[in-house]
């Protein structure tokens, strides 16, 4: 015991080691390699880029290639100012259905001019109401202008 406290405190020369039973290893060289770190690259523009489809139909039989445009997921502007008054109501029959089919929306952006959004798009803000306040302060400065 006292030849542990004179080890302990570095006074007295360590006693051998007593030999454990097992089997001894030999240490081998280690092939370790550090692992390199690699910058992380991250591509930001990830989304696929979105074409918008201006239409502008004269005849009903327009209406097949305006759909095959939504079922490509592209929103479509129509603009039915061309079409005559029945083949317009026929166009807008059609688009509407196929638009609903989809899962997407419509939405009157000024006279005769309309939006067609797939599912994958929403449409924010309301362009009719800018045309109505626009129409209200024409008629505004108008009457003033009479006075």
């Amino acid at each position: 015991m006292w030849t542990k406290l004179m080890q302990f405190f570095g006074l007295a020369d360590e006693a051998p080691a007593e030999k454990t039973q097992g089997t001894d290893y030999q240490e081998q060289p280690s092939d370790v390699v550090p692992l390199q770190r690699r910058a992380a690259v991250v591509n930001l523009h990830t989304q696929k880029q979105v074409r918008l489809v201006l239409c502008e139909p004269e005849s009903f039989e327009e209406s097949q290639q305006i759909a095959d445009h939504l079922r490509g997921h592209r929103p479509v502007v129509l603009n039915l100012h061309r079409a005559q008054f029945d083949h317009a109501i026929r166009i807008m029959d059609f688009i509407s259905g196929t638009t609903y089919a989809l899962g997407g929306k419509m939405e009157k952006i000024g006279h005769q001019i309309f939006i067609c959004v797939p599912d994958t798009i929403e449409v924010h803000g309301a362009i009719t109401d800018l045309l109505k306040q626009q129409q209200e302060m024409g008629a505004i400065v108008s009457r003033s202008q009479t006075r």
